[in-house]
Parts: structure tokens; C-alpha cells; sequence
């Protein structure tokens, strides 16, 4: 049953979030207070490492919730249900690609989608930033590290040295600071 739920729950991700991985992140917000299968620090803590391994973030992290809540049966399962829809739209729009691009109605469709896509992207940022740099138990409490760190990297990213290193590097030097704040 656990793996149908899964499948379920990944399938309607899958289906609203438009504009690729970070997309689907307030939908995984709601899936984790719906279904408490991860909390909100677990998602944080996915959506890191998601984007620090290979592959599509959205991928990565139906992996990250099925594996823990079903074992490798659930990884599977969880993706499958991702990726069903795009599946089975892509597979529609081949079959009625040169018709389809011509309509005036679907490139105005396409059009109106992108500031969907912007503002989950955006809904995101904000959810994540929410998690990472302070919690809100009733008051308020700041993450004085992380602050520090998001501003350290804000700056640096715009020193014109720095700008030309790899974005690898600036995920190696936030991976050494964060579990420099975790010893602390």
C-alpha cells in the first residue's frame, strides 16, 4: 500500500510542477506535512545533497523520500511516478509536434507557463532559505552561521577572482564550512 501512496504522491509532483527540479520543492513541502514521511529539514538536507550528485534534482530527490520510506522498492517506485507524466506527455507532443508549435493557443499556453515555473523557483528559494537560516518555534531563532555563510558566499561570488572559479568549487567550500559548523 505504502508503495502505491508513493507512486501516487510522486505522479501529481510529477504532473504540477513545470520548470524542472526546483519546482518541485513546495510540492514536496506539502507531501512532507501531508504524509510526514520527511520533515522540513530532511527536505533541506535532500534538496544539498541533491544538487551536489549527478542527475535531476526532482530524481534525485524522489530517490532520497522512497528509498527512506520504502526501501529500494520505494526509490523506484517514487521515481517512476515522477517521471510518468513527462513521459507520457512527451510522448503525446511527438506525435503532434509540427501541428502542435504552429497553434497560436499553445505557444501562448507555454508563454503563461513560465511565470509558474518562476514563481515555484522562487517559492523554493525561500522555503529553503526559511529552513537553513532560521526556525521558528514559537519565536524566532536565527542561525547566526549560516547567515554568515550565505553572505560570505554572496560576496565572494562577486569578487573578480572568484567569479571565475567552477560552481564546484563554491559547493566543496560550503561543504567544508557546513561540517566545520557542525563540529563547532
Amino acid at each position: 500500500m505504502i508503495l502505491l501512496e508513493l507512486y501516487w504522491s510522486f505522479l501529481l509532483v510529477g504532473l504540477f510542477s513545470m520548470g524542472g527540479g526546483m519546482a518541485t520543492v513546495p510540492f514536496l513541502f506539502d507531501l512532507s506535512a501531508r504524509t510526514g514521511w520527511f520533515s522540513a529539514a530532511d527536505l533541506a538536507n535532500m534538496i544539498a545533497v541533491s544538487e551536489a550528485t549527478p542527475g535531476p534534482i526532482g530524481v534525485n530527490m524522489a530517490t532520497y523520500v522512497g528509498y527512506a520510506t520504502a526501501g529500494v522498492p520505494g526509490g523506484v517506485v517514487a521515481v517512476l511516478g515522477l517521471v510518468t507524466p513527462a513521459v507520457v506527455i512527451i510522448l503525446l507532443v511527438s506525435r503532434l509536434l509540427s501541428t502542435l508549435w504552429k497553434n497560436p493557443k499553445v505557444q501562448g499556453l507555454f508563454y503563461a507557463l513560465r511565470p509558474a515555473s518562476v514563481g515555484l523557483i522562487a517559492a523554493a528559494a525561500f522555503s529553503v532559505c526559511g529552513v537553513s537560516l532560521f526556525t521558528w518555534d514559537g519565536s524566532l531563532t536565527l542561525h547566526w552561521g549560516a547567515i554568515a555563510l550565505a553572505v560570505g558566499l554572496l560576496v565572494a561570488m562577486n569578487l573578480p577572482k572568484v567569479k571565475e572559479l567552477p560552481s564546484v568549487a563554491f559547493v566543496a567550500i560550503a561543504a567544508v564550512v557546513g561540517i566545520m559548523f557542525q563540529m563547532v
